[in-house]
């Protein structure tokens, strides 16, 4: 199995704290790191490892249910700019990671504090520092159900 299914696993037993909510195609879950705060994963239901192996409209309904999920997170967390990808390079089963975005959010990254997110060095963003106490991330799950 791979991370991905193991963490749906553990939505399904009722276990994995970050699930904010399940969808036809996936489920949402915050982020394990919360860096840029309100950073969400959308994961796919069926393991995949690309795109273009779902079945047609199973495809274009993940897509459409992304886009929802990404606004709600514009709204949910007040980005000024959303950025989306689906990437799969370290976990082989597709997901979106979906990062809200503000000015000066790079903390002294990238080009006057603005540039992709993978700028910000992997282990600083996944830092125990950023992630959040049990408390947060319930308070954190349950404002972003008000807008999903």
């Amino acid at each position: 199995m791979c991370l991905i299914c193991d963490r749906i696993e553990l939505i399904k037993q009722g276990k994995n704290p970050h699930f904010v909510k399940e969808l036809e195609t996936g489920y949402v879950v915050i982020g394990d790191g919360q860096y840029f705060k309100g950073y969400t994963l959308f994961l796919a239901k069926e393991h995949v490892t690309e795109l273009h192996q779902m079945e047609y409209e199973t495809k274009i309904k993940f897509l459409e249910e992304m886009s929802i999920v990404q606004e709600a997170v514009a709204k949910a967390f007040q980005a000024e700019k959303m950025n989306i990808e689906l990437l799969g390079n370290g976990d082989a089963h597709v997901h979106w990671h979906l990062f809200p975005r503000k000015a000066g959010d790079m903390k002294g990254y990238g080009h006057n504090g603005r540039g992709p997110v993978w700028w910000v060095p992997w282990e600083e963003m996944s830092s125990e520092e950023y992630q959040p106490k049990e408390s947060d991330l319930l308070q954190l799950v349950n404002h972003f159900k008000e807008y999903l």
